[in-house]
């Protein structure tokens, strides 16, 4: 996916299209996970929509839950929802950041191969 260190530094553009691709693989990933959540708590739950919406996005934003799940079936899905929620985050922390990473890493290599160059 991305390009060796012998290669170029790929264009701005590249990099942005790069970007938003990144984010838009994070966009689906918390929409998902989101209406899984949501779908877990109506149907263990028995809330609302709206009700299901909040303490999904609670969970999944790393804020904690909204109230104390009722059921037993309800407990064992926040919890496990509040495990997978925390994997999510670093799973879009990592997509997004390896870009960023990447490019940083690319420029400094190649800065360095111009002072080898210069040097010899």
């Amino acid at each position: 996916m991305f390009e060796h260190h012998s290669k170029p530094l790929i264009a701005q553009a590249a990099y942005h299209r790069r970007l938003i691709g990144a984010a838009g693989l994070v966009l689906f990933l918390v929409g998902v996970s989101l209406l899984a959540g949501m779908v877990g708590y109506r149907e263990l739950e028995g809330m609302s929509w709206v009700d299901a919406y909040l303490s999904a996005a609670m969970i999944l934003s790393g804020m904690g839950p909204v109230g104390a799940p009722l059921s037993t079936a309800g407990k064992l899905f926040a919890g496990t929802y509040a495990l997978y929620s925390g994997f999510v985050a670093l799973i879009c922390v990592g997509v997004i950041g390896a870009p960023v990473l990447h490019r940083f890493l690319h420029r400094f290599h190649i800065e360095e191969d111009i002072e080898q160059d210069m040097d010899a």
